[in-house]
């Protein structure tokens, strides 16, 4: 199973990203950021990897002072493992 996070310092930014990249369609949940990201506040937004453009293009276009940046969440045979994109 593999997934992107959209990883922030601070929740209310990251509920309000889930917010706006809903509003333009974009599937998002929030999810516990995995301990192996060793970043972040503890929640990130979840999006799928087709969706991971339109989702860069929405962070970056507006201010973000505590986006830390995307991660690819893969989970084989038991063990996640966590990687910056």
């Amino acid at each position: 199973m593999q997934y992107i996070l959209a990883v922030f310092r601070s929740r209310s930014q990251t509920l309000d990203f889930i917010s706006r990249l809903r509003k333009y369609g974009i599937y998002a949940c929030a999810v516990s950021t995995p301990r192996e990201a060793n970043v972040g506040c503890g929640i990130s937004a979840r999006i799928n990897a087709p969706d991971l453009e339109k989702a860069k293009r929405l962070v970056y276009v507006s201010p973000n002072m505590s986006f830390v940046g995307f991660f690819r969440v893969e989970n084989r045979y038991g063990k996640i493992f966590v990687k910056p994109i």
